[in-house]
């Protein structure tokens, strides 16, 4: 599914990523994901992670829900060719799933991730504050601040950068695209689906999966002073990890507050918070990503 299409709507963007992540059941616990062809070689890692949830998500009956997943990346996607997904059904208690999930491309697994899933369950109850940040209505889109600065991007980037994309990113603290100075490891920005859909949670999971893996590795580039189009500079996510703590819809705008404890050994260290507009803490997030500098 290419959502760079002519019918740039909102309504199109949003249904084009709904459909994107509707996998195909081809057998049982075996599904293929649609094709996003977008002319840059790589499969997004986010795409990946959101399809291979949605299969363990159709392999789970009932009301358990998933509340984790653990995803290695082993090696890039092509976006040429469909990714299939097998689904192994690891566990299946009274309260708890596991499910594993081995996504392959050409014969090889590309990734591997494992997802517990959770009937509805009460419990004791306490999280992390809310960062006090500006409303997302007082903030600039991502996409606006690139055009101010496309004149002084890199050709070869520029198609890439000013894509509609189906979700809509509002950063707190923009980053420089062009000379970035070091800063601090911090990072927070508004996102949510730039149209409304329906009320799956399950799909809403899925989103929020695909979002998840947006912007994060960058925040262990910011003290260096790197970007991604950075001459030289090689990045990929290596794992990627999701807690999902409570109900949330990915059309609503989510806070997204990332940093970057660690880096260094070409892999950087990157953790995130996901908030719900009304203060509660819906997802956390970590992912340690490849960081290298060609000679």
């Amino acid at each position: 599914m290419d959502l760079n299409i002519a019918d740039t709507s909102p309504e199109a963007l949003a249904q084009g990523l709904v459909d994107l992540l509707e996998i195909e059941e081809v057998d049982t616990d075996l599904y293929v994901g649609k094709r996003q062809p977008g002319g840059v070689g790589r499969v997004f890692g986010g795409q990946v992670i959101a399809q291979a949830l949605q299969a363990a998500q159709r392999s789970t009956e009932g009301p358990k829900a998933a509340h984790s997943l653990h995803a290695y990346f082993m090696r890039p996607g092509n976006e040429d060719y469909p990714i299939v997904f097998r689904v192994v059904r690891d566990f299946e208690g009274r309260s708890f799933a596991t499910r594993r999930v081995i996504a392959m491309q050409k014969g090889q697994p590309i990734l591997n991730m494992a997802a517990s899933f959770q009937m509805p369950e009460e419990g004791l109850h306490h999280q992390h504050a809310m960062p006090d940040v500006p409303a997302p209505e007082t903030l600039r889109s991502d996409r606006d601040l690139r055009l101010e600065t496309i004149d002084g991007i890199p050709e070869k980037f520029r198609a890439h950068m000013l894509r509609w994309r189906p979700i809509e990113v509002r950063p707190v603290n923009p980053r420089s695209w062009i000379d970035p100075a070091p800063q601090e490891p911090h990072y927070a920005n508004w996102f949510r689906l730039v149209a409304p859909i329906g009320d799956d949670p399950a799909m809403h999971r899925a989103i929020l999966a695909y979002a998840s893996d947006m912007a994060l590795l960058g925040t262990a580039l910011l003290p260096h002073g790197k970007n991604w189009i950075t001459p030289g500079l090689q990045t990929a996510s290596l794992d990627h990890s999701l807690w999902l703590h409570e109900d949330f819809r990915a059309d609503d705008w989510l806070l997204y507050a990332c940093d970057s404890p660690w880096s260094g050994h070409a892999r950087g260290f990157n953790r995130g918070k996901i908030f719900a507009r009304d203060g509660r803490l819906v997802a956390s997030v970590a992912q340690e990503g490849l960081i290298r500098m060609r000679q």
